[in-house]
């Protein structure tokens, strides 16, 4: 976990970005390779910064995707499909419940003490000057570490039966 943290302060210092920062960690520590997704990812913290869900949130989940999820010729396969929701909503729940909200204002709200409308010039450098990066890396290194529980207790279980 300690690495994990390690990465994640890396690439936010480097990136400024939640969803690209938790994704690159997890596939990094899980040997999952995905740079198109990595480049996908660029646009979406906060949903283009406009305070929608959390790019710590949809990183991982980009992740239990390429896990779990179905591809091109298993489409059809209604059972993949729901058993990929499994730990995919497990992730979910623990991070509302550890950050009472999956939506970027609602996180801002609870680390900063307000939210910003980053989208406005002026907004986003008031948020750079409150500790964007320390703030944020905090609920990614949070929202990573749950994630690699989820996967980890997985293949866990997949291993004792």
């Amino acid at each position: 976990m300690k690495l994990l943290d390690q990465k994640v302060n890396h690439y936010m210092e480097i990136s400024n970005n939640c969803a690209q920062s938790s994704y690159l960690a997890l596939t990094e520590q899980f040997e999952i390779k995905g740079e198109q997704v990595l480049k996908a990812l660029t646009p979406l913290p906060g949903i283009a910064e406009r305070g929608e869900t959390c790019g710590a949130l949809i990183g991982p989940l980009m992740v239990f995707g390429q896990i779990y999820g179905r591809g091109k010729n298993s489409l059809h396969d209604w059972n993949i499909y729901r058993e990929s929701l499994v730990p995919s909503g497990k992730f979910c729940r623990h991070f509302e419940e550890a950050f009472g909200s999956t939506l970027c204002h609602g996180i801002q709200e609870k680390e900063f003490g307000r939210s910003y409308q980053l989208t406005d010039p002026e907004e986003l450098r008031k948020f750079q000057e409150a500790d964007a990066t320390g703030k944020c890396s905090g609920v990614v290194r949070k929202a990573v570490r749950m994630a690699a529980e989820i996967i980890l207790n997985d293949q866990n279980d997949s291993d004792e039966n």
